[in-house]
């Protein structure tokens, strides 16, 4: 998969060690760029609103738990309509792609794109590609209007079509080229957008007026910077049931284990919201914290004592946790992401095995995996408004003319976040968090982890930081970094 980025961001300073992380422009390499005013002006939705124009100075802080004596630190620049657009309506020829798995939300977010662009600007031409990146150059594409999207938010999946991998930069620029696309929105998690940062660079390299826009997508909620992804809450709320199952099956029998399996391949936000969600849970286990089965302190120790005491337990299990426990798989799927080994099939044969021949302790366990089915639902009503907003987001920033950025939010605001920010790293659980520190006081389970295999931050020593506390004008990933001390555009 091609998608090496040598993406570069803007950093404006100011004052008191203000740093904004900007995103790109058209007028960074179109000096002469014509702007239209904002069709929002006439727009009767807009005219009871007395401040519906963003100024363009405004920003949003990465960081917003400071001391007195604390520099103002890295912002964003605040998103929604600015009062000049750089494309006139009857220009645009917009296109909307979904990469990656699924995950509940998909289709709201393309209708929301779809209807903005009609409601607010009056764009009729937009196209779906249909089966993710190598759609655009193997496939034909699908018409979008108001009409085709109307319900389509009551339905799981996406109506496009999604895979992994078939990124390859000069087909799919190639394609935008040929077909006279010039804004393009791309739905994906970090690594969909890794490739969208690196088509940005091959459209600016050949010249042409075309926005990218990325809105980020991970039911895992491992993207950095922002606050969550969309579908997380979905997922969250849909994992309860199978929780409620679990528990119900574990009371229902003497010494009954039920055991979750949940998604969550580098991260344990799911597993552990849903477990603090559901306060039925008695152990919940996550990627970034590792945890052992025999021994003193051990979790076939804490399973049986908390039998002894309940007369039934519930465990919820990350698909990424354990795995080091495991054999390793050294394979890989499409998108370039390591093949997990089923850690609950795994780990509910071990206990089987570990009561009946060792401890001599009669149990029943039943195991639930209910991953697919909670990435195929529609959106829930939280998800749903965050959905159209993360998507009018991105148009009114498509439509201003910025570029090679993602929306996100920060803080509870929207913001626009440079393509390298967020592909950088992963976001994880920290253990040495409060919020983790909850869990455990709601399960009563032990901490399992060694302080020896953790570092000063609370994160396992061989995952990468989970950071969110960049304070200074670079990248702390492999993205260039521009300064800049001029105001921004």
């Amino acid at each position: 998969m091609d998608s090496q980025s040598n993406y570069q961001m803007k950093v404006v300073t100011g004052e008191f060690g203000y740093i904004l992380q900007d995103v790109p422009h058209l007028a960074d390499y179109f000096p002469d760029l014509p702007t239209y005013p904002n069709p929002l002006r006439s727009n009767p939705a807009y005219s009871v609103v007395k401040q519906y124009f963003v100024d363009m100075d405004d920003s949003v802080p990465q960081k917003i738990v400071v001391h007195r004596d604390t520099p103002r630190g890295v912002h964003f620049r605040r998103a929604g309509p600015r009062q000049k657009v750089c494309f006139a309506s009857e220009e645009v020829n917009a296109c909307i792609v979904t990469c990656g798995g699924l995950c509940p939300g998909l289709n709201t977010v393309i209708r929301e794109i779809v209807h903005s662009l009609d409601y607010m600007y009056g764009v009729n031409e937009v196209l779906g590609i249909d089966g993710g990146y190598r759609g655009f150059y193997s496939k034909n594409t699908i018409p979008l209007t108001p009409k085709t999207v109307d319900d389509i938010h009551k339905r799981g999946g996406t109506i496009i079509g999604t895979s992994r991998g078939g990124h390859d930069t000069m087909k799919i620029v190639d394609s935008i080229q040929d077909r006279g696309i010039n804004q393009v929105y791309i739905i994906g998690g970090d690594g969909t957008q890794k490739g969208a940062a690196v088509i940005y660079e091959e459209i600016r390299k050949r010249g042409l007026k075309v926005a990218v826009a990325g809105i980020p997508k991970t039911i895992d909620n491992d993207i950095l910077v922002i606050d969550k992804s969309f579908g997380f809450d979905t997922a969250v709320e849909e994992a309860q049931r199978a929780i409620n199952a679990a528990h119900v099956e574990a009371q229902s029998a003497e010494n009954g284990i039920g055991v979750v399996k949940l998604m969550g391949r580098y991260c344990g936000f799911i597993a552990m919201y849903a477990t603090l969600a559901s306060r039925d849970v008695d152990c919940c286990l996550i990627p970034e914290s590792p945890f052992y089965l025999e021994g003193q302190g051990g979790l076939f120790e804490y399973i049986e004592k908390t039998l002894k005491e309940n007369g039934h337990m519930v465990i919820v299990i990350a698909e990424g946790a354990g795995q080091e426990l495991l054999a390793a798989k050294d394979e890989q799927d499409a998108s370039g992401n390591k093949l997990l080994q089923d850690v609950g099939l795994w780990i509910s044969q071990k206990i089987k095995d570990h009561f009946s021949k060792e401890a001599k302790l009669p149990i029943t366990l039943k195991y639930i995996d209910p991953t697919y089915m909670i990435r195929a639902i529609p959106s829930n009503a939280s998800d749903n408004v965050y959905c159209t907003l993360l998507a009018q987001s991105a148009v009114h920033g498509a439509m201003a003319g910025y570029t090679g950025f993602i929306s996100g939010l920060v803080n509870g605001r929207h913001t626009y976040i440079p393509f390298n920010r967020i592909t950088e790293g992963q976001n994880k659980v920290v253990i040495t968090d409060r919020m983790w520190a909850r869990l455990l006081s709601s399960t009563n389970q032990p901490s399992f982890g060694e302080p020896k295999d953790l570092n000063d931050d609370g994160v396992r020593k061989d995952d990468a930081p989970p950071t969110q506390m960049l304070d200074d004008a670079g990248s702390s990933g492999d993205g260039k970094t521009v300064k800049m001390t001029n105001q921004p555009l």
